[in-house]
């Protein structure tokens, strides 16, 4: 590889999951990494776990003056990348009382959204691409959004009411699954948004498919927490007996390939890793759900979030 070939990208969620496993294979490639980790023991776990060539930074996402913190460190060192892969994202269905960043947003949108959208909005200029992990939970039309209580964003008053509301519509009672199908309808908003500031940039929003680990870590640690012993004849029946998961290896390929072919590719585009039958799926570029087309939509919740974030962030200095 040529050093005009070797690329510099900076990836959130690359401590465990199809984060690390990208990450294992944009090494081997020969890119440079900047992973932002939790905190200092998970950067010296990422570091142990790939190489002492890749850059860690330290900004917990469930606090956003941790994010703007490491964003003006990474501006002063006048940081540029390739790709900025938003890819982290939390859930704790099961539990039936919401939990706070530290700023006191509901810890799915603090994380999944309002962190991220801070990356991407200062970090938009200084980078080629976007690579967005979103999932097919934001359509209430397929299989994993027709489960429980849809998406769905409404007036997005609690962006409004800002800390301490519950849900983003600010209606819904507090519903851990909605709120983390509520985020990525936002991850998806948020990539439509860049996509019509900056047309020249390549936005890609993905969904992975069901991804499963066997391990006891990962994206379900903590709906495990909650209902362990559902959560093992979940992952048992859709992983084992009906084969309907995608394994966390071939997911993180997928994150890696999507790096690899859209870099020069200008736009927004969606691609999803449908499921054909049983062991089969077929990654494509895929339509998203209507609200998650609805470019006002997209530019008002960008406008409600910057506003919500610029205040939060003001409080916290």
């Amino acid at each position: 590889m040529t050093t005009a070939e070797r690329r510099r990208i900076l990836i959130t969620g690359a401590s465990s999951g199809i984060g690390l496993e990208a990450a294992k294979i944009l090494l081997a490639r020969g890119d440079a990494l900047t992973v932002l980790c939790r905190n200092a023991e998970r950067a010296d776990a990422t570091r142990a776990a790939l190489s002492d060539s890749v850059q860690t930074c330290v900004a917990d996402l469930a606090d956003l003056a941790s994010v703007a913190k490491v964003i003006e460190e990474l501006r002063q060192n006048q940081e540029s990348f390739d790709a900025l892969v938003l890819n982290a994202g939390l859930q704790y269905a099961g539990h039936g009382s919401p939990r706070w960043s530290a700023q006191g947003i509901e810890l799915t949108v603090a994380v999944n959204h309002l962190a991220h959208q801070l990356l991407a909005e200062e970090l938009k200029e200084h980078t080629r691409a976007i690579v967005i992990t979103a999932s097919e939970v934001h359509n209430p039309s397929t299989g994993g959004g027709r489960v429980g209580l849809p998406a769905g964003l409404g007036a997005m008053e609690g962006l409004h009411q800002g800390p301490g509301a519950p849900m983003v519509d600010g209606e819904s009672r507090f519903n851990a699954d909605k709120a983390y199908k509520d985020s990525k309808l936002c991850n998806l908003l948020m990539a439509l948004e860049i996509s019509r500031q900056r047309p020249d940039l390549p936005v890609v929003a993905w969904s992975p498919g069901l991804v499963i680990a066997r391990t006891s870590g990962g994206f379900f640690r903590e709906s495990r927490q909650a209902n362990p012993l559902g959560q093992a004849l979940f992952g048992f029946v859709a992983r084992d007996l009906l084969r309907l998961t995608e394994s966390v290896e071939r997911a993180g390929d997928l994150l890696v390939q999507l790096i690899n072919e859209q870099l020069h590719q200008p736009g927004f585009s969606y691609w999803s890793n449908g499921l054909l039958g049983p062991g089969r799926h077929q990654f494509e570029p895929t339509q998203p759900s209507e609200e998650a087309c609805d470019s006002d939509k997209a530019t008002k919740l960008w406008t409600l979030s910057n506003g919500l974030i610029s205040s939060l962030l003001a409080r916290s200095d």
